[in-house]
């Protein structure tokens, strides 16, 4: 190989490597960027994970609905993780819609999903992950090894994805 593309190669490798770590120091090229609607609706009907809205809607700005415009990817892999580790129907009453707690952590910012709870759903929290405690005006609380939080506020599995481990 002549000299020239042996250096050619050598530095094309350089600005790519360069550029993905820039990537990811940015954090596109880790789990956290955010994803579309259409892009999280496939990729949960691709996982067997349904999803109901009171309104029979996806806009965000109503409160009735059930949005995932703007969620994390890491919080997509992270519901869809849960499903194949518990091996439990799991259906999403909650996404990025308005009408939720605010704050860093939150729905609007597409960190957190609420789910059904089912015998399943509830057993599996309850068995695998360490009960936190009671938290005045939210539920119990349980955290899984990740980091993420699950908590039970009632009709509803609130959860938080830190990370896209369950």
């Amino acid at each position: 190989m002549p000299m020239t593309l042996r250096a050619g190669r050598r530095v094309l490798t350089v600005l790519l490597a360069s550029f993905g770590a820039i990537a990811i120091v940015l954090g596109f090229g880790t789990p956290a960027f955010a994803v579309s609607h259409s892009s999280a609706a496939s990729q949960l009907r691709a996982a067997g994970i349904s999803w109901t809205s009171s309104g029979n809607c996806s806009d965000r700005n109503n409160a009735t609905c059930t949005s995932f415009e703007g969620i994390r990817q890491a919080t997509i892999t992270g519901i869809i993780t849960f499903k194949r580790a518990s091996g439990c129907a799991v259906t999403i009453t909650a996404g990025t819609e308005t009408g939720h707690a605010g704050g860093t952590y939150s729905h609007w910012n597409g960190y957190k999903l609420d789910i059904q709870k089912t015998s399943c759903v509830n057993g599996y929290i309850t068995g695998h992950y360490a009960y936190v405690g009671y938290i005045p005006g939210w539920g119990y609380q349980y955290q899984a090894a990740s980091g993420n939080l699950y908590t039970d506020e009632g009709n509803h599995w609130d959860i938080l994805y830190y990370t896209c481990g369950c």
